[in-house]
Protein backbone atom coordinates (compact mmCIF):
# COMPACT_ATOMS: atom_id res chain seq x y z
CA UNK A 1 0.00 0.00 0.00
CA UNK A 2 1.10 3.34 -0.75
CA UNK A 3 2.40 5.09 2.32
CA UNK A 4 0.13 8.60 1.28
CA UNK A 5 -2.97 6.79 1.44
CA UNK A 6 -2.15 5.47 4.74
CA UNK A 7 -1.95 9.36 6.55
CA UNK A 8 -4.89 10.48 8.52
CA UNK A 9 -7.43 12.49 6.14
CA UNK A 10 -6.32 16.09 7.65
CA UNK A 11 -2.63 15.14 7.08
CA UNK A 12 -3.39 13.79 3.26
CA UNK A 13 -4.91 16.97 2.33
CA UNK A 14 -2.47 19.15 3.47
CA UNK A 15 -0.28 17.49 1.59
CA UNK A 16 -1.62 17.71 -1.55
CA UNK A 17 -2.19 21.41 -0.73
CA UNK A 18 1.24 21.64 -0.27
CA UNK A 19 1.92 19.86 -3.14
CA UNK A 20 -0.80 22.10 -5.40
CA UNK A 21 1.08 24.98 -4.03
CA UNK A 22 4.38 23.98 -5.18
CA UNK A 23 2.99 23.04 -8.81
CA UNK A 24 1.79 26.93 -9.40
CA UNK A 25 5.01 28.31 -8.23
CA UNK A 26 6.58 26.64 -10.08
CA UNK A 27 4.30 26.65 -13.56
CA UNK A 28 4.52 30.45 -12.62
CA UNK A 29 8.24 30.20 -12.76
CA UNK A 30 8.93 28.21 -15.53
CA UNK A 31 7.41 31.20 -17.73
CA UNK A 32 10.37 33.59 -16.83
CA UNK A 33 9.08 36.57 -19.01
CA UNK A 34 5.81 36.65 -17.51
CA UNK A 35 7.30 36.23 -13.66
CA UNK A 36 9.67 39.62 -14.46
CA UNK A 37 6.92 41.35 -15.74
CA UNK A 38 4.29 40.61 -12.47
CA UNK A 39 7.41 42.06 -10.14
CA UNK A 40 8.84 44.92 -12.39
CA UNK A 41 6.62 46.39 -13.30
CA UNK A 42 4.47 47.75 -10.11
CA UNK A 43 8.28 48.78 -8.74
CA UNK A 44 8.98 50.47 -12.24
CA UNK A 45 6.03 52.52 -11.54
CA UNK A 46 6.75 53.21 -8.21
CA UNK A 47 10.33 54.13 -8.98
CA UNK A 48 9.05 56.36 -11.24
CA UNK A 49 6.75 58.10 -8.88
CA UNK A 50 9.53 58.15 -6.57
CA UNK A 51 11.60 60.16 -8.63
CA UNK A 52 8.47 62.40 -9.51
CA UNK A 53 7.70 62.69 -5.83
CA UNK A 54 10.35 62.42 -3.81
CA UNK A 55 10.44 64.76 -0.87
CA UNK A 56 6.88 65.73 -1.04
CA UNK A 57 4.82 66.71 1.85
CA UNK A 58 1.27 65.88 3.06
CA UNK A 59 -1.41 67.71 1.18
CA UNK A 60 -5.06 67.83 1.54
CA UNK A 61 -5.22 66.90 -2.45
CA UNK A 62 -3.48 62.65 -1.41
CA UNK A 63 -6.37 62.82 1.68
CA UNK A 64 -3.36 64.43 3.98
CA UNK A 65 -0.65 62.38 2.71
CA UNK A 66 2.49 62.86 0.84
CA UNK A 67 2.00 62.07 -3.01
CA UNK A 68 4.46 59.06 -2.94
CA UNK A 69 2.79 57.63 0.48
CA UNK A 70 -0.15 57.64 -1.29
CA UNK A 71 0.89 55.67 -4.48
CA UNK A 72 2.58 53.29 -2.57
CA UNK A 73 -0.26 52.07 -1.03
CA UNK A 74 -2.56 52.04 -4.03
CA UNK A 75 0.26 50.46 -6.41
CA UNK A 76 0.14 48.08 -3.99
CA UNK A 77 -3.46 47.29 -4.29
CA UNK A 78 -3.03 47.47 -8.06
CA UNK A 79 -0.37 44.89 -8.04
CA UNK A 80 -2.16 42.27 -5.61
CA UNK A 81 -5.57 43.31 -8.25
CA UNK A 82 -3.22 42.51 -11.23
CA UNK A 83 -2.06 38.82 -9.03
CA UNK A 84 -5.53 37.71 -8.19
CA UNK A 85 -7.61 38.75 -10.52
CA UNK A 86 -5.70 39.24 -13.52
CA UNK A 87 -3.58 36.72 -14.11
CA UNK A 88 -5.72 34.28 -12.47
CA UNK A 89 -8.79 34.78 -14.35
CA UNK A 90 -6.83 34.68 -17.46
CA UNK A 91 -4.69 31.47 -16.70
CA UNK A 92 -8.09 29.50 -15.81
CA UNK A 93 -9.45 30.89 -19.44
CA UNK A 94 -6.05 29.09 -20.51
CA UNK A 95 -5.92 26.00 -19.00
CA UNK A 96 -9.96 25.31 -19.79
CA UNK A 97 -9.60 25.84 -23.50
CA UNK A 98 -6.03 23.79 -23.38
CA UNK A 99 -8.42 21.35 -21.50
CA UNK A 100 -6.16 21.11 -18.40
CA UNK A 101 -8.61 21.50 -15.95
CA UNK A 102 -11.15 18.52 -17.73
CA UNK A 103 -7.96 16.33 -17.20
CA UNK A 104 -7.61 17.55 -13.42
CA UNK A 105 -11.11 16.97 -12.96
CA UNK A 106 -10.41 13.47 -14.12
CA UNK A 107 -7.72 12.73 -11.40
CA UNK A 108 -8.22 12.06 -7.75
CA UNK A 109 -7.24 15.74 -6.50
CA UNK A 110 -10.29 17.61 -4.94
CA UNK A 111 -11.32 20.73 -6.47
CA UNK A 112 -11.25 22.55 -3.44
CA UNK A 113 -7.68 21.94 -3.02
CA UNK A 114 -6.92 22.71 -6.73
CA UNK A 115 -8.70 25.78 -6.47
CA UNK A 116 -6.96 26.82 -2.58
CA UNK A 117 -3.68 26.25 -4.10
CA UNK A 118 -4.02 28.45 -6.85
CA UNK A 119 -5.13 31.14 -4.62
CA UNK A 120 -2.62 30.45 -2.19
CA UNK A 121 -0.18 30.66 -5.04
CA UNK A 122 -2.02 34.39 -6.11
CA UNK A 123 -1.39 35.33 -2.09
CA UNK A 124 2.31 34.63 -2.02
CA UNK A 125 2.78 36.38 -5.58
CA UNK A 126 0.41 39.66 -3.94
CA UNK A 127 2.48 39.76 -0.82
CA UNK A 128 6.39 39.50 -3.06
CA UNK A 129 4.60 42.37 -5.20
CA UNK A 130 3.15 44.50 -2.25
CA UNK A 131 7.29 43.79 0.08
CA UNK A 132 9.07 45.01 -3.12
CA UNK A 133 6.62 48.27 -3.54
CA UNK A 134 6.88 48.96 0.16
CA UNK A 135 10.81 48.63 -0.22
CA UNK A 136 11.05 50.61 -3.20
CA UNK A 137 8.93 53.52 -1.21
CA UNK A 138 11.40 53.19 1.40
CA UNK A 139 13.91 54.09 -0.60
CA UNK A 140 12.98 57.57 -1.68
CA UNK A 141 11.67 58.12 2.34
CA UNK A 142 8.26 56.56 2.63
CA UNK A 143 8.64 55.36 6.26
CA UNK A 144 8.06 51.43 6.30
CA UNK A 145 5.22 50.04 8.26
CA UNK A 146 5.84 49.25 11.80
CA UNK A 147 5.45 46.25 13.74
CA UNK A 148 1.62 47.14 15.27
CA UNK A 149 0.60 47.97 11.61
CA UNK A 150 0.50 44.35 10.37
CA UNK A 151 -2.39 42.77 11.83
CA UNK A 152 -3.99 44.76 9.65
CA UNK A 153 -1.89 44.86 6.69
CA UNK A 154 -2.11 41.26 6.92
CA UNK A 155 -5.86 40.66 7.06
CA UNK A 156 -6.66 43.17 3.96
CA UNK A 157 -4.19 41.84 1.54
CA UNK A 158 -5.58 37.90 2.66
CA UNK A 159 -8.96 39.76 2.49
CA UNK A 160 -8.62 41.53 -0.85
CA UNK A 161 -6.42 38.86 -2.77
CA UNK A 162 -9.36 36.30 -1.91
CA UNK A 163 -11.75 38.83 -2.82
CA UNK A 164 -10.13 39.07 -6.27
CA UNK A 165 -9.43 35.83 -6.44
CA UNK A 166 -13.03 34.66 -6.28
CA UNK A 167 -13.90 37.54 -8.88
CA UNK A 168 -11.25 36.15 -10.98
CA UNK A 169 -12.75 32.99 -11.40
CA UNK A 170 -15.97 33.94 -11.49
CA UNK A 171 -15.19 36.19 -14.37
CA UNK A 172 -13.19 33.41 -16.16
CA UNK A 173 -16.35 31.30 -15.75
CA UNK A 174 -17.85 33.63 -18.44
CA UNK A 175 -15.27 34.10 -20.76
CA UNK A 176 -15.93 31.66 -23.47
CA UNK A 177 -11.93 31.47 -25.13
CA UNK A 178 -9.08 32.09 -24.11
CA UNK A 179 -8.46 34.76 -26.48
CA UNK A 180 -11.05 37.00 -25.40
CA UNK A 181 -9.71 36.73 -21.69
CA UNK A 182 -7.29 39.91 -21.65
CA UNK A 183 -9.40 42.04 -23.39
CA UNK A 184 -12.35 41.20 -20.84
CA UNK A 185 -10.29 41.00 -17.96
CA UNK A 186 -8.83 44.73 -18.97
CA UNK A 187 -12.27 46.37 -19.74
CA UNK A 188 -13.87 45.26 -16.29
CA UNK A 189 -10.71 46.24 -14.25
CA UNK A 190 -10.10 49.16 -16.13
CA UNK A 191 -12.58 51.73 -15.38
CA UNK A 192 -12.41 50.43 -11.77
CA UNK A 193 -9.14 51.34 -11.15
CA UNK A 194 -9.48 54.84 -12.45
CA UNK A 195 -12.91 55.60 -11.02
CA UNK A 196 -11.45 54.13 -7.69
CA UNK A 197 -8.38 56.92 -7.44
CA UNK A 198 -5.44 54.63 -7.85
CA UNK A 199 -3.57 56.78 -10.56
CA UNK A 200 -5.45 60.28 -9.58
CA UNK A 201 -7.36 60.54 -5.92
CA UNK A 202 -10.90 61.31 -6.77
CA UNK A 203 -12.60 63.96 -5.07
CA UNK A 204 -16.12 63.93 -6.34
CA UNK A 205 -18.65 62.72 -3.90
CA UNK A 206 -21.31 61.49 -6.33
CA UNK A 207 -17.97 59.40 -8.49
CA UNK A 208 -17.05 58.58 -4.59
CA UNK A 209 -20.23 57.25 -2.91
CA UNK A 210 -20.44 54.31 -6.38
CA UNK A 211 -16.88 53.68 -6.57
CA UNK A 212 -17.33 52.98 -2.86
CA UNK A 213 -19.78 50.49 -3.26
CA UNK A 214 -17.59 48.71 -5.56
CA UNK A 215 -14.55 46.80 -4.69
CA UNK A 216 -11.41 48.21 -5.95
CA UNK A 217 -11.69 51.47 -3.88
CA UNK A 218 -12.51 49.71 -0.68
CA UNK A 219 -9.54 47.93 -1.01
CA UNK A 220 -7.44 51.15 -1.98
CA UNK A 221 -8.98 52.68 1.56
CA UNK A 222 -8.35 49.76 3.70
CA UNK A 223 -4.94 49.31 2.30
CA UNK A 224 -4.20 53.44 2.67
CA UNK A 225 -5.71 53.41 5.89
CA UNK A 226 -3.43 50.35 7.21
CA UNK A 227 -0.24 51.69 5.89
CA UNK A 228 0.16 55.22 6.33
CA UNK A 229 -3.02 56.27 8.62
CA UNK A 230 -4.56 55.22 11.58
CA UNK A 231 -3.04 51.59 10.97
CA UNK A 232 -6.14 50.01 11.98
CA UNK A 233 -8.91 47.67 10.45
CA UNK A 234 -11.08 49.61 7.80
CA UNK A 235 -13.95 47.42 8.84
CA UNK A 236 -16.44 48.92 6.12
CA UNK A 237 -13.99 48.66 3.63
CA UNK A 238 -13.18 45.06 4.39
CA UNK A 239 -16.95 44.45 4.58
CA UNK A 240 -17.36 45.46 0.90
CA UNK A 241 -14.67 43.48 -0.04
CA UNK A 242 -15.76 40.31 2.10
CA UNK A 243 -19.66 40.88 0.23
CA UNK A 244 -17.86 40.90 -3.23
CA UNK A 245 -15.77 38.26 -2.51
CA UNK A 246 -18.48 36.12 -1.36
CA UNK A 247 -20.42 37.25 -4.32
CA UNK A 248 -17.70 36.47 -7.35
CA UNK A 249 -17.08 32.69 -5.04
CA UNK A 250 -21.43 32.47 -5.64
CA UNK A 251 -20.81 32.99 -9.18
CA UNK A 252 -18.19 30.62 -9.63
CA UNK A 253 -19.68 27.84 -8.39
CA UNK A 254 -22.58 28.24 -10.51
CA UNK A 255 -21.36 28.83 -13.50
CA UNK A 256 -17.84 27.54 -13.59
CA UNK A 257 -17.36 24.51 -16.55
CA UNK A 258 -14.38 22.32 -16.40
CA UNK A 259 -14.45 22.04 -19.80
CA UNK A 260 -14.02 23.60 -22.95
CA UNK A 261 -16.95 25.98 -23.96
CA UNK A 262 -18.01 25.16 -28.10
CA UNK A 263 -17.42 27.75 -30.43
Amino acid sequence: MNPVTRRPPRRRDLAMLWHQVRYEQLTFWRNPQSAFFTFVFPVVVIAIFGVMFHGGTPSPYFYGLSALGYYVATIAAVSVLGACYSQLAIVVASRRQNGILKRVRATPLPSWIYFLGLLAHCVMVGVVDVLLILGVGRLFGVPFPGVARWPAIAVTLVLGATAFCALGVAVASLIRNAEAAPAVVQFVLFPLVFLSGTYLPIHSGAVVTVAGALPVRPFNEALLGALTRSGGFAWHDLAVLAAWGAAGAVVAVRRFRWDPRPE
